[in-house]
């Protein structure tokens, strides 16, 4: 059963190629998706208020949030997401470089929904990418939208 609902992602992260990376993969996954990215903490913050040019941008389904970012970093921006109201129902996943215990139990401490280390490999880049897409499409259920329910068998399967 394939599920036709498109996710607005907010992508934050530094990288421009780990942001080529990300939009290819959803692209080769969905083209209904909208891939959202901005650069630095500051930015992200902006665009979640929908502040400034980000006044008109639409509510992410989910935030990629990478962790060493100029600026603002990501684990500041994690504790303002999971402390606002009106905010803290988004999931946060952690896609970082790092693959620290203290990064990690930081970022579950402060409320991500899941901690991922970016694989150096491209293909495994680009697959991981298309896992996480597929759980919060297919597998969860995110906030504020319902999905007809389904066995996991009948799931594209996750090689």
């Amino acid at each position: 059963m394939s599920v036709c609902r498109a996710l607005d992602i907010l992508l934050v992260d530094d990288s421009r190629g780990d942001a080529r990376l990300v939009q290819e993969a959803l692209r080769e996954e969905s083209s209904l998706d909208t891939l959202h990215h901005v650069s630095d903490g500051i930015e992200a913050m902006a665009f979640l208020y929908r502040q400034g040019a980000y006044a008109d941008k639409p509510r992410p389904d989910i935030v990629l949030l990478d962790l060493n970012m100029p600026k603002k970093d990501g684990r500041e921006v994690l504790r303002e997401i999971k402390a606002d109201q009106n905010l803290r129902m988004i999931p946060v996943v952690a896609l970082s470089t790092s693959a620290a215990r203290d990064d990690v139990d930081y970022c579950y401490s402060f409320g991500a929904n899941a901690f991922i280390s970016k694989p150096v490999e491209l293909d495994d880049f680009l697959q991981t990418i298309r896992q996480i897409r597929l759980f919060w499409l297919q597998v969860a259920t995110l906030p504020g939208f319902s999905r007809p329910r389904q066995s996991l068998t009948s799931l594209n399967p996750i090689s």
